[in-house]
């Protein structure tokens, strides 16, 4: 574990946004919006569409929010949620497809593309299936882009091969296994606002996180530099997404000498 040092550090919140889809909503987007530094706004394909996405933009631009695409597997009907066996080819289509869309929209609102991170099924199957992240990576690295995701070796040793930055991500709202492998919304148990902040302060305090069993294991993700998610559509979202923030700030505040910026 690296020594604590002068070296300056980067926490942020992100948060899956713009999930709607017609006049169907899903998530409090506008409540949340001032407790996260990041969205990830969906492309339309297990969520979101043309007027939602543009809505969402907006809403982030305003309060000063980075934007990333939030791709996923092409399943309205789940969420994206559910396993698909898709051809590494039309994958990498259908990536270069939605984020492309959202990247024009940024480009009519004057806002830059943050970074891209995969949705539901799409983040976990590019993890288990080394051709489908090639494809995958090789999309957004023709965005010039940093990648959100799990730090695992095979995931960092092909972003090196590619040329793609990689921001880790640690999870506040869902559940780590026994071996600290992140787990699925669908598997995973309700949290609460006091167990958000108490997972926040065991991970950057000792890069540590409880299982779900109730185990203590050990979170493969860099303390230095890593992005916290909130998901939008679970119960309690603003509730915590503002956990969350009180957490993060007060961490910077009791740290605020590794820090390049503290607000």
């Amino acid at each position: 574990m690296a020594e604590d040092t002068a070296q300056s550090r980067r926490i942020e919140i992100n948060c899956d946004m713009g999930e709607g889809f017609g006049r169907w909503k899903m998530g409090p987007d506008e409540d949340l919006m001032r407790y996260v530094d990041v969205a990830n706004i969906a492309c339309g394909f297990h969520a979101g569409d043309p007027s939602t996405m543009v809505r969402t933009v907006r809403l982030a631009k305003k309060h000063g929010v980075r934007i990333g695409a939030h791709p996923g597997m092409p399943d309205l009907l789940g969420f994206g949620r559910r396993r698909m066996d898709i051809a590494p080819d039309e994958m990498y289509a259908m990536a270069l497809y939605q984020v492309g869309a959202l990247a024009a929209i940024l480009t009519a609102e004057g806002v830059r593309l943050n970074h891209v991170k995969p949705h539901g099924e799409l983040y976990f199957y590019i993890q288990r299936d080394a051709t489908l992240r090639d494809a995958v990576l090789r999309a957004v690295r023709n965005f010039d882009v940093p990648i959100y995701g799990l730090p695992t070796k095979q995931m960092v040793d092909d972003c090196k091969r590619i040329g793609l930055e990689l921001i880790p991500e640690f999870y506040v709202d869902i559940d780590y296994n026994d071996q600290g492998e992140l787990m699925p919304v669908a598997e995973s148990t309700p949290v609460t606002p006091e167990l958000i902040a108490q997972r926040i302060h065991t991970f950057t305090s000792r890069g540590q996180t409880i299982s779900k069993s109730g185990n203590t294991v050990d979170i493969a993700v860099d303390r230095q530099a890593f992005s916290i998610c909130i998901h939008s559509d679970l119960p309690g979202a603003v509730e915590n997404a503002t956990a969350a923030r009180t957490a993060v700030d007060k961490h910077k505040a009791d740290n605020k000498q590794f820090f390049t910026y503290y607000a």
